[in-house]
């Protein structure tokens, strides 16, 4: 038996919203990854067999190696399709949001969802949600949304609406955020609802393939100079950061999306229990940090002190606006001296 976390007030929200609707958005944030794309295709297939009309409107590019999933090919991407997405908002009698806090990190979206009169629904897992929504089911605990939304819907009894598809996609979006379940994995019930989706027919073996062994030869490439090249290591502080430019990127053929798990590989270091990465935007003056920990370290007051972000216990990130690369690393710098207690014991 699973422990769905939901209560019998949310369950019974949650199940108005999505009986009473037809034109429904699904949203989600910037940069979307594994758990942001799986979850809101998960929804669109549930809401489809409920004989509802899903839209997923993204703000912007996802990454390649999640495109093998089923209608992954209807995500309206909001940067190229702006009238079409916002035909959409205006139609839609719920909006639902998977996978973020609050409305700035689905970028312009976050504005018209704002404004739209009709029903909202948030679903998600970070710290602080914004009250924009009518209904917000949010458990930060949970290992990510797309562990989430499958306890939300079975808690309102309709697990049995999930096909194949989207227990494929649910499983990709917890397999993500978890880094492979190696991190942010140790509630049991993560296991069990594993098992639920391998009775639905998953491929577990398959799909962690086709989200981790489906890179280009010069993303491999780019990782190789990564490691060699750019780590800096402070064996002291059990912490590393790296740098890249975005000549070097460009260099390398970057891809969105090629960076994706580079930052954990410096946590297989013995000994290591922080991995800091710093990537130039390829056009705006943004330079993106990503922070992940091991145990005890916490990643998210790291990077809300440091780097204007937040995000889990053991992986968060944030970016410098109008800084030099060299600024960025000594961020780094004063930042791993600033939590020297907590990386040496």
């Amino acid at each position: 038996m699973i422990n769905t976390k939901i209560t019998a007030q949310q369950s019974q929200d949650v199940k108005k919203l999505l009986n009473e609707c037809k034109n429904v958005v699904i949203v989600t944030h910037s940069s979307p990854d594994g758990d942001a794309i799986g979850s809101s295709l998960a929804m669109y297939e549930f809401l489809k067999r409920k004989g509802k009309n899903p839209t997923v409107i993204v703000p912007n590019y996802f990454p390649d190696f999640l495109r093998w999933m089923n209608d992954a090919d209807k995500i309206i991407q909001f940067d190229h399709h702006k009238a079409l997405s916002y035909n959409h908002l205006n139609m839609a009698d719920l909006i639902i949001g998977l996978d973020f806090n609050v409305l700035t990190r689905i970028d312009e979206i976050g504005e018209a969802v704002r404004r739209a009169r009709c029903k909202k629904l948030l679903i998600d897992h970070h710290l602080g949600p914004e009250k924009f929504a009518d209904v917000i089911v949010s458990y930060p605990e949970s290992s990510s949304t797309c562990d989430l939304l499958f306890r939300v819907i079975t808690a309102i009894g309709e697990a049995d609406r999930l096909n194949l598809h989207a227990a494929e996609d649910i499983y990709a979006g917890m397999c993500t955020d978890t880094g492979g379940f190696t991190y942010n994995s140790k509630d049991p019930d993560l296991f069990n609802i594993i098992a639920e989706l391998l009775k639905k027919g998953i491929d577990k073996d398959l799909i962690y393939r086709r989200i981790y062994n489906n890179y280009t030869v010069d993303r491999y490439r780019l990782m190789g100079y990564v490691l060699y090249e750019k780590l800096i290591q402070y064996p002291e502080l059990h912490a590393s950061v790296f740098s890249l430019t975005r000549e070097e990127l460009a260099k390398f053929n970057y891809l969105k999306g090629d960076m994706e798990g580079v930052v954990n590989m410096p946590l297989a270091i013995k000994g290591q229990k922080l991995s800091v990465s710093l990537r130039e935007d390829t056009e705006k003056p943004i330079i993106w940090v990503s922070v992940r920990s091991y145990d005890d370290f916490p990643a998210n007051e790291l990077a809300t002190q440091f780097f204007n972000g937040g995000g889990h216990f053991n992986a968060a990130g944030g970016k410098l606006e109008n800084k030099t690369m060299d600024e960025a690393l000594e961020i780094a710098r004063n930042a791993f001296e600033a939590f020297r207690d907590k990386l040496v014991d």
